[in-house]
């Protein structure tokens, strides 16, 4: 059934496959000549044939056996090939279906599952397009020729050597079930290992810092334990499943030599028709055996297009409207900046609790507005919710007085750069890390915005400056270098609205203030969003807003925030205290 959702991709490359399958049926014509060649030879040879005719027979059997040769490779070229095509088309389309989730989607599904799918159940899919659908039309196709080139020396003989071919069917049936079930566990405990090499792998520096090597290989030992044995089992019903199949197929051969022994004593049959029949039935052998096999590949697929399909049948939330009230140029100029969160109640789940509470609030373009308050307090989850990384349901959040959901999601994006708490640089080069937004830049523009978030002098240090390659996530960085290089990324990309999310975090005081002071230019008539728990780096801001349990708890000015000697004054001289005792020491 889900194999189905294979044909579209299919369609595409059946200019391949129909040319594959044409040239499949030559190879089978040329392979079940040489049999019915080589039983006229023997009976020639029986009445004394002349040296001349036997040499005209070998090289009629030779240049079958070559023309069938040439016809099997075309055959690999034509269906292989279409098949590797169409993996390579099913998993782009995985990773684009994949990137184009909601946040929710991967808040319950792990890195080491996506993985697993995009490598194992697609090449399992990709063995069934190719093998599977060659050996079958190789298995049908040799088996029609080689059965009736039979019927034709003797009816009755051919009719006992197919006795058993139902019988195989049968057991392939059984056997194809079981495997289905176990592959299926199979892939599911190959996600559980993919998702914990991925964690241990990613979260190396937490392992050693903690000692936890010797746990950690130990845990991996075990799961590693668990998909052997489950291959084992797997391994197990498709061992039972070869042997019976040639038992039988052997059976087979054991009653036509009985039964044409009988019918050449009566002179009902030659020594060489009997012969044609013995090689027919060893031809068989193939095609039937790999019966069992291509079911074993279907079984395989169809586990894993299952596995496919629960991806691609979940459809994000977060979606373009289906009427687009509102277009916006791509270089993001139609947007003022103006944002407006009206009744704006939102948790993440229906049975979590709010994290935000009746959030009114009213931003202006060219604002700059500090965010401040205890953790989980929803400072994050407040201006996620602006770039639609998540969707509102009671409420309404407005961007130049139009609800954000009118918007086509793409240019409200590219309205908004966003510099996360947790940095995350790719493999790639310096420069292409802080380009990474634009399709096309200049050098000079990148260096301008390393100068502004104040990492141009540590990478002007760097031998191959802005062509130094980055490690898996930057891990040959520095925390607050990470974090000044994504800042660059986000003023290169010239955004309507900034917002830097604790982005300051791993930075000193004194870089911050350098920072700060290159931003001046760059938030200057642009709506700028800071969440910081440092007073130093919000004090300067148009506004500022306190997040407690969820709500805005105070809002105001640096200075009429601390005459409210509230939970702002508060955070304000426990932070002056610490700063004068770090002084003294």
């Amino acid at each position: 059934m889900y194999l189905k959702r294979l044909l579209p991709y299919l369609k595409l490359y059946r200019k391949k496959l129909i040319i594959g399958f044409i040239v499949i049926a030559f190879s089978a014509v040329f392979t079940n000549l040489i049999p019915f060649v080589l039983s006229k030879a023997i009976d020639e040879i029986k009445n004394h044939a002349e040296g001349t005719s036997l040499l005209n027979y070998a090289l009629l059997t030779v240049g079958f056996a070559a023309i069938s040769g040439v016809f099997l490779y075309l055959t690999r070229q034509m269906i292989i090939i279409a098949s590797r095509e169409i993996e390579n088309d099913l998993r782009n389309d995985f990773l684009k279906h994949i990137l184009f989730q909601d946040q929710q989607y991967f808040h319950f599904h792990s890195t080491g599952d996506i993985m697993a799918l995009a490598t194992n159940d697609i090449s399992a899919v990709r063995n069934f397009l190719g093998p599977g659908i060659m050996y079958t039309a190789e298995t049908l196709i040799n088996f029609t020729i080689a059965v009736s080139l039979m019927i034709s020396f003797n009816f009755q003989l051919a009719v006992i050597a197919v006795i058993p071919i139902p019988f195989i069917s049968y057991l392939v049936y059984r056997i194809g079930k079981s495997i289905n079930y176990k592959f299926e566990k199979v892939q599911q405990q190959f996600s559980e290992l993919t998702t914990r090499a991925q964690e241990n792998l990613s979260g190396v520096k937490v392992v050693k810092a903690y000692v936890r090597e010797q746990s950690e290989t130990e845990s991996f030992r075990k799961l590693s334990v668990d998909y052997m044995n489950k291959n084992l089992e797997l391994a197990k019903v498709q061992s039972f499943s070869f042997p019976m199949m040639l038992l039988l197929t052997g059976f087979s051969a054991v009653i036509v030599l009985y039964f044409g022994g009988n019918k050449i004593i009566n002179g009902e049959l030659t020594i060489g028709e009997l012969t044609a029949f013995i090689i027919y039935l060893g031809l068989l052998t193939w095609p039937i055996i790999s019966l069992g096999w291509i079911i074993n590949l279907t079984q395989r697929a169809e586990a894993s297009m299952k596995r496919l399909c629960e991806v691609f049948d979940n459809k994000p939330s977060i979606n373009d409207p289906v009427k687009v009230d509102t277009v916006l140029a791509v270089n993001n100029k139609n947007i003022t900046g103006n944002i407006e969160f009206s009744n704006v109640n939102f948790r993440y789940h229906p049975n979590f609790p709010y994290v935000l509470k009746n959030i009114n609030f009213k931003i202006n373009a060219g604002e700059t507005i500090g965010i401040i308050g205890h953790t989980g307090s929803g400072k994050s989850t407040f201006v996620n919710l602006i770039s639609r990384l998540f969707d509102v349901e009671e409420g309404e959040i407005l961007v130049d007085g139009k609800n954000i959901k009118q918007y086509e999601l793409n240019k409200l994006r590219l309205a908004i750069a966003y510099v996360p708490q947790e940095t995350f640089l790719f493999s790639d080069t310096i420069e292409n890390n802080i380009a990474y937004a634009e399709k096309s830049f200049d050098k000079e523009k990148v260096v301008e915005a390393a100068k502004i978030s104040q990492i141009y002098k540590d990478v002007d240090n760097f031998p191959r400056r802005f062509e130094t390659i980055l490690g898996e996530r930057g891990i040959n960085l520095s925390g607050g270098q990470k974090q000044r290089t994504s800042i660059a990324r986000a003023i290169l990309s010239d955004p309507r609205i900034l917002i830097l999310d604790d982005a300051f975090s791993a930075v000193d005081t004194y870089t911050e203030e350098e920072i700060l002071t290159g931003l001046n230019g760059v938030m200057k008539g642009r709506t700028t969003l800071l969440i910081s728990h440092r007073i130093s780096t919000l004090k300067n801001s148009n506004r500022i807003i306190v997040f407690k349990d969820g709500s805005i708890a105070e809002e105001g000015t640096h200075e009429s925030l601390i005459q409210k000697e509230g939970i702002y004054a508060d955070i304000y001289f426990k932070q002056l205290l610490e700063d004068e005792l770090r002084d003294l020491d």
